[in-house]
């Protein structure tokens, strides 16, 4: 058996820091988005991966892959989104066991809508603080990060809804 690679004080510091900062940021969007726009944050980033999607559709599984869910956990949000009438789903054309799911017009509207004070949330808590330097810096921090996490990550789009 290996002997562990206990964390040193700095780099307990830094796992700590990383922690309640994700953890807080997490939250801040959530209470934004269900305060002004009465939905949780993880419903927002599926809106808007649909709104930046060609005709604003994905399959369910590419969907979830995107959004890092899992299937089940995301079924039951587009359920709700479907409820709502901000999604709605379909078979593909060419092969059944597909299911696409389609940003419709009214979500997208909502999206559009809610997209300004989501954006405000972000500056505020997540760029606001920071020089120039330091996001280009954490942005390259983050790749690293997100490169050993999730190698087949492709790199986000710029532009869309936030």
């Amino acid at each position: 058996m290996t002997e562990t690679r206990w964390l040193d004080d700095a780099e307990q510091e830094t796992w700590r820091a990383f922690l309640w900062t994700s953890r807080l940021l997490n939250e801040a969007l959530d209470r934004q988005l269900q305060r002004d726009s009465g939905m949780p944050h993880a419903y927002y980033m599926i809106l808007a991966m649909l709104s930046e999607a060609p005709g604003r559709a994905l399959t369910m599984t590419r969907l979830a892959e995107i959004v890092h869910s899992s299937p089940s956990r995301l079924s039951h949000a587009v359920n709700r989104l479907e409820e709502a009438g901000w999604v709605s789903r379909c078979k593909h054309d060419h092969d059944r066991r597909t299911t696409i799911a389609r940003l419709t017009d009214e979500g997208y509207a909502v999206l559009r809508e809610a997209a300004p004070g989501h954006v405000a949330e972000v500056r505020r808590h997540l760029f606001d603080p920071l020089t120039r330097e330091q996001m280009l810096e954490f942005r390259e921090t983050l790749r690293a990060l997100l490169s050993s996490l999730d190698p087949n990550h492709e790199a986000p789009c710029a532009g869309g809804e936030g």
